[in-house]
């Protein structure tokens, strides 16, 4: 898996509308919006290209008690080298032990509903308390993913009516490294370690050459069923665990 692989055509033109969606992003939104980032390599680049334009953009993350330690590490690598602050939003505490008391530390893997449940409680509950009191979020979400990102456009709504920017929905995996490489902008090391796609530990394995870009995520689940709710549209209201702040 080649990191620093040549850019697309016209990868400057995107690098302009990249930041023009976010310059729009923050002056409508002034005040209300954060960029939900997973720390991965595609919001690594969003970050940098926020703070280095001097964007009015809160950032923040969701730490599940999963997560590597490399991905860890890396707040503290944002928080020293741009000199800003990563809010960090955590699962409640008594419901993430709950649910491995009952179920075990690697339920996911027993079914999709638990995994689903164990996402609910590690990510979504904890993003719902990120947006409360914002109407925008920015993501790292781009076309070239997966089959259910195929889509995805400059700006669209969440199912609950917030905007949701998505900067880099054109770029290409090579556009994100070429950025990187070209602009020096720290990364996470499993990068390195043929982890495009990073998660819970649990969740994440390296992937093989050759293999989809998100192989690596969920791999003992079929492809259609590789998203954790951050990016899903509900047909059903998403239900918190009890004990869980308003």
């Amino acid at each position: 898996m080649a990191l620093y692989g040549r850019p697309s055509a016209g990868f400057d033109e995107k690098v302009a509308r990249t930041l023009e969606v976010l310059r729009d992003a923050a002056r409508e939104h002034a005040g209300r919006i954060v960029q939900a980032t997973s720390l991965g390599a595609e919001d690594m680049v969003l970050t940098d290209l926020i703070v280095r334009h001097g964007l009015e953009i809160a950032l923040a993350t969701l730490e599940t008690g999963m997560l590597h330690a490399e991905t860890l590490a890396l707040i503290g690598r944002i928080e020293a080298r741009y000199g800003v602050r990563v809010e960090v939003y955590r699962p409640v505490a008594e419901v993430a032990i709950e649910f491995v008391r009952r179920n075990g530390e690697l339920a996911m893997r027993d079914s999709i509903a638990l995994r689903k449940a164990c996402c609910g409680i590690r990510k979504l509950e904890p993003l719902a308390r990120m947006l409360n009191g914002r109407d925008a979020w920015i993501t790292g979400l781009r076309r070239e993913q997966s089959t259910n990102r195929g889509s995805v456009e400059f700006v669209e709504r969440d199912d609950n009516g917030r905007a949701k920017v998505n900067p880099l929905a054109e770029w290409t995996w090579n556009d994100v490294w070429h950025y990187i490489a070209r602009n020096d902008v720290p990364y996470n090391p499993l990068h390195d370690q043929f982890f495009p796609s990073i998660g819970c530990a649990p969740c994440t394995r390296a992937i093989a050459v050759g293999e989809d870009f998100r192989a690596g995520r969920w791999w003992w689940e079929d492809e259609k069923a590789k998203e954790c709710g951050l990016h899903a549209s509900h047909e059903d209201p998403v239900v918190f665990p009890p004990g869980a702040p308003a």
